[in-house]
């Protein structure tokens, strides 16, 4: 599908790999909506790429609702659907003084990832469903996992369980879609260097990307957004959960 003049949704699109993306797809020629629930980022984010910022929860049916009806009043129908809202907790499932995982926690971690995820493409396919064909489709959706899902570590059992559900739910909603020819492809990164790391002190940053095989370094957030267009342009992606991570297999701590 060629991006140039679709409209797109972005969620976490304030910063890290959702800005990385919108940023690559603006310079596709794409019309971009970013989703996100910083506003202040939003807003300076959405005015450097051209774009419209939109505060939404994505785990909200009223703000997910809102959010693709301001979208769509600046762009039309979105067609590009990008996942990258997301939350990460670290807890381990029992902690020191014998002290179990909060449940809270554990539940507000899944309803960011997983429910959030999933809000997300049921409202968005909804409305690409009923759009004309654009080269025999009708729309693209990227969701972002992580290797996580594969190969959580400790203290990773929310985030692990919240992203290996992103996986498995791929592939049924990729043959739910199918007949409203809407592609659904999710990424699995391994260590990028978003925000989250930039705080980090630079040997810290270092040493995490000394343990990825090769390339031996931290994924640049703009090889994710790189890899979103290659989605969206080739055809033949569908249902398929693609690691980008450099060969890296996560050790338990």
């Amino acid at each position: 599908m060629d991006i140039k003049g679709l409209a797109a949704i972005v969620t976490g699109g304030a910063s890290g790999l959702g800005f990385a993306t919108a940023k690559k797809l603006a310079a596709e020629g794409a019309n971009v909506t970013l989703f996100d629930l910083n506003e202040q980022v939003g807003h300076k984010a959405a005015g450097e790429i051209g774009g419209v910022f939109v505060k939404v929860d994505v785990a909200d049916d009223a703000s997910v609702t809102a959010g693709l009806d301001v979208g769509e009043r600046a762009h039309g129908v979105a067609r590009i659907l990008v996942n990258c809202a997301g939350v990460s907790q670290i807890m381990k499932t029992v902690g020191k003084e014998f002290v179990p995982h909060t449940l809270d926690a554990y539940r507000r971690t899944i309803e960011v990832n997983l429910v959030g995820t999933f809000n997300m493409i049921a409202k968005f396919a909804a409305r690409a469903a009923a759009t004309d064909e654009i080269e025999g489709e009708r729309g693209v959706i990227v969701n972002t996992a992580s290797v996580a899902a594969f190969d959580g570590q400790v203290g990773q059992a929310a985030y692990a369980a919240s992203k290996g559900g992103v996986v498995g739910m791929t592939l049924p909603i990729a043959r739910d879609l199918a007949q409203h020819k809407i592609r659904v492809v999710t990424i699995a990164p391994g260590i990028f260097l978003t925000p989250m790391l930039e705080g980090l002190p630079q040997n810290v940053q270092d040493s995490l990307g000394a343990q990825v095989p090769h390339p031996s370094r931290l994924g640049k957030p703009s090889e994710y957004g790189l890899m979103v267009e290659s989605i969206i342009r080739n055809p033949m992606l569908n249902g398929e959960v693609i690691r980008l991570d450099g060969a890296i297999r996560m050790a338990p701590r």
